[in-house]
């Protein structure tokens, strides 16, 4: 498995700017992932269609918001540090950028 940890990124969107925290664990043999943004409330994501490729990993999340609408998600992991993207509907890519492992 690879990505295990916690990671924080800075995101830059003319709707958010500021830092997201993902954590990737392992949940009995597949990944799981817990989504933070700190001093935000966001509802809850979940994660599916989790495939390594190399030191990427592309899934596929859903949130609540936007009801049966399918998110995208790519990151790459280089030791302790990572970099990506969601492409989110009516929104569009949005950059996952100088990703640090912090535990």
């Amino acid at each position: 498995m690879i990505g295990i940890g916690t990671w924080s990124f800075n995101v830059d969107t003319m709707f958010f700017r500021g830092e997201a925290q993902i954590k990737i664990f392992d949940n009995g043999g597949e990944y799981g992932f817990e989504v933070k943004i700190p001093g935000e409330d966001i509802p809850e994501i979940i994660v599916k269609d989790v495939v390594e490729d190399g030191n990427t990993l592309n899934a596929v999340g859903n949130i609540s918001l936007l009801k049966g609408k399918d998110i995208p998600v790519s990151l790459t992991f280089e030791g302790d540090t990572a970099s990506g993207f969601l492409k989110v509907p009516y929104v569009g890519k949005i950059k996952l950028k100088d990703g640090k492992k912090t535990g």
